[in-house]
């Protein structure tokens, strides 16, 4: 375990390096897999000890309070998480081989993937603050640039832009962050987290902000769904093992950092509960199919902000694993459909697909129901228990309702696609491309995976599980949200009419433009536009210049005037005085003679 584990880990981080000078990608999807196979050997030895490895490398700089190196720590988040992102990666890679298969720039494309996932590796790998933060930004550039490929569209660049402002924001809290941890603690992950009882409110402050800008949490939300500008591979991407994972990922990390500090679990509990229910609710007035699987990735992240506020960081890191699959197979899936459709993305104009595109569909069915929270689909295993978790908790039934009405929402809008886009009757013209296997191989991958791998990790981990004793109607809670959410989209379906756009409600209005788009694009822009335009104008030049420009000068200089000589220029005073004093002279004169 001390030599293989370490070894593999370094030869994958080379591997890649070596792909990406490459010329021609065409052998990225081989090595991937090579890459994602030598990648399970250490996870065999890690579940049955629960080891931890650091290794570094001698110090790059030396400073006198601290030498900086490359260090890298390989512990159960790391060698856990390290195949799935190979494995995704290597199934989107496939996938991008047919999506972006007339793309001129399809190598270049390919190689943005693989720095993509580089840099993700670098991030749950990293053992100091330094090797996090170059990570951290990585993954951010590479949204950029990824978000903005078809840079041609003014739609793309303003995505762009708007991924890397809103995660500008939140990194202002990381470096906060590192600062404080550079002054008064450690780089080192190992000796930050000895030293987490005399932690303070700041760097605490800091990862909550920046976990929130990196995740899309309420607030920090709209350059998600913004984000589906880009094309489907990178959506699956971004969504499911890289760049929005990876706040919640740090939060997992530096878990210790936080949990004795009840204010920021409290906080960062109700931002949880908050996105978790606005971004469903957002998800359910939907149209776009992207947006409303961008929507419920930022509900879902939600959902692991509110374990991580439980402190029960291991349930959140478990949801994290379950998702990235069923979340990568429904932009793939998505992504198929609007390939065949002459890149419609508006689900009311599809229908009838399970007829022409049957292989495609049942896998989207399959990952819709993992995302529902289905018994025995992945998705079961973590949902299931993090609302079983939060029933049994002493938490507030705030954040538990919150919770509830998300999976109501959630199952609302999966079934929502599924009925509007695979049944009933074909809607748009379309050139149904056959389901070559470049894109069923990676779709059935992750199908495969999104139906087993809930099960697989209860039997490798929690052979002894405990027994814990609830009432029935709570064991069913999370099941019976679901059936709701079904039922209610059902009746939903049979009783709205698809044929003619409906005029939209306020309650739609509400969450579909205002909540998520309207205030902080809009809204708030204009108002601190206007304000600053205000303070330019009204501030600035009648009061700042009237005060203390010519006018000012001149009001100060008077009295200093008047105190240097006896003429004070008062010209119309002299003359009367003068003429005052003539006059009464010339009367006394006349008087006396």
């Amino acid at each position: 375990m001390n030599l293989i584990t370490p070894t593999i880990t370094l030869a994958i981080f080379l591997s890649l390096l070596v792909s990406i000078s490459q010329t021609k990608m065409c052998q990225a999807k081989n090595n991937l897999m090579l890459l994602f196979t030598l990648s399970l050997v250490p996870v065999n030895p890690l579940l049955n000890n629960h080891k931890e490895i650091t290794l570094s490398s001698s110090p790059l700089i030396i400073t006198t309070t601290e030498n900086i190196n490359i260090s890298i720590t390989l512990d159960t988040l790391s060698l856990m998480f390290l195949p799935i992102a190979l494995f995704i990666t290597w199934s989107i890679t496939e996938f991008s081989s047919w999506y972006m298969y007339t793309d001129p720039h399809y190598n270049k494309f390919i190689k943005y993937l693989l720095i993509f996932l580089i840099t993700m590796l670098v991030i749950i790998t990293a053992n100091n603050m330094y090797q996090l933060f170059i990570g951290w930004e990585g993954v951010g550039i590479m949204s950029f640039l990824l978000i903005g490929w078809w840079s041609g569209r003014q739609d793309t660049n303003t995505a762009a832009l708007q991924a890397i402002i809103y995660n500008r924001i939140g990194d202002v809290g990381l470096i906060m962050t590192t600062l404080w941890l550079m002054t008064s603690s450690s780089m080192n992950m190992q000796e930050l987290l000895i030293q987490h009882e005399t932690t303070s409110v700041i760097p605490t402050m800091g990862l909550l902000a920046a976990a929130m800008g990196k995740s899309a949490q309420f607030g920090l939300h709209p350059w998600l769904p913004s984000a589906m500008e880009g094309p489907t591979p990178v959506s699956a991407l971004l969504h499911s093992s890289t760049m929005v994972v990876a706040g919640v990922f740090l939060l997992i990390r530096l878990h210790p950092v936080l949990y004795n500090n009840k204010t920021m679990m409290t906080i960062s509990l109700i931002v949880g509960g908050t996105t978790t229910m606005f971004a469903a609710a957002a998800a359910s007035t939907h149209l776009d199919i992207k947006k409303i699987i961008a929507l419920s990735t930022t509900s879902q992240l939600g959902l692991m902000m509110t374990m991580v506020g439980l402190n029960q960081p291991t349930l959140a890191f478990l949801h994290m694993i379950t998702h990235s699959f069923f979340k990568a197979l429904l932009f793939l899936c998505s992504g198929s459909f609007i390939h065949n459709l002459n890149n419609e993305q508006d689900v009311r104009k599809m229908g009838g697909l399970l007829k022409t595109s049957p292989m495609t569909s049942s896998f989207l069915i399959t990952a819709n129901l993992s995302l529902m929270g289905m018994p025995f689909l992945s998705g079961f295993y973590s949902k299931d228990t993090i609302i079983e978790t939060m029933t049994n908790s002493y938490t507030n039934s705030w954040t538990l309702t919150m919770t509830l009405i998300a999976t109501v929402l959630s199952a609302l809008y999966s079934t929502q696609i599924i009925l509007t886009a695979l049944t009933g009757y074909t809607r748009i013209s379309h050139n149904t491309h056959t389901e070559t296997k470049n894109i069923w191989h990676p779709l059935a991958r992750l199908t495969t995976a999104s139906i087993f791998l809930g099960m697989m990790t209860k039997i490798s981990t929690l052979q002894t599980t405990t027994n814990t004793t609830m009432p029935k109607t709570i064991k069913l809670t999370a099941l019976i949200a679901t059936l709701a959410g079904i039922t209610l989209s059902k009746d939903l379906f049979y009783t709205s009419s698809l044929s003619k756009p409906q005029k939209s409600n306020t309650f739609n209005l509400f969450f579909n433009q205002m909540a998520f788009f309207t205030i902080p694009h809009r809204t708030m822009t204009m108002s601190i536009m206007k304000m600053s335009q205000q303070m330019s104008t009204e501030l600035i030049d009648l009061w700042t210049l009237e005060n203390w420009g010519p006018h000012g000068l001149s009001n100060t200089l008077k009295p200093i005037i008047h105190m240097s000589t006896q003429q004070k220029n008062m010209i119309k005073n002299y003359m009367t005085t003068f003429i005052l004093t003539v006059t009464i002279s010339l009367m006394l004169c006349i008087h006396m003679g």
